[in-house]
């Protein structure tokens, strides 16, 4: 079950909009996941890279099922692919943030990647720290963390 993407790495973009995947979150992804992405923002704070399979999953493309008509699946849909895209990682680890995403998340040269288990987020240093600091973790968000932990595991 190995590779979890873990942890929290500065990059940069450069002037064509790429970015080189920090070495240990393209190892991870590669490996468990393959080559294909699919980026997005789902609330204009930042830019999320999902591994195609797991973009897949969560989003329940499957030949099962009309989950695709629900409205509300759908409002979510047309949203991350209006400006999301397909995208395969470059020979050289690099992906393309479009322009649009950039100006949304306002990401400039210097980015936080953040490995969230099973994808990653790309931020703007400045509105991570005011985010985080305008939402501190509490105690009440531990107990309900804690709640959500299948019984038997951690225990």
């Amino acid at each position: 079950m190995g590779n979890y993407l873990l942890g929290s790495y500065s990059a940069r973009l450069d002037k064509s909009g790429r970015l080189k995947i920090p070495q240990k979150f393209r190892a991870a992804i590669e490996e468990q996941y393959g080559k294909e992405l699919f980026i997005t923002s789902l609330n204009d704070q930042a830019v999320q890279v999902y591994p195609l399979p797991v973009w897949n999953k969560l989003t329940g493309v499957t030949d099962k099922g009309l989950f695709h008509l629900q409205p509300r699946v759908k409002n979510f849909m047309r949203r991350v692919n209006r400006n999301g895209t397909y995208y395969e990682i470059d020979s050289k680890g690099r992906i393309l943030l479009s322009q649009t995403l950039q100006e949304k998340a306002r990401l400039q040269y210097e980015v936080e990647v953040i490995g969230l288990n099973n994808h990653l987020e790309i931020w703007n240093k400045d509105v991570l720290n005011e985010t985080l600091e305008q939402n501190p973790l509490t105690d009440e968000d531990l107990e309900r963390i804690a709640d959500l932990t299948p019984k038997g595991e951690g225990e």
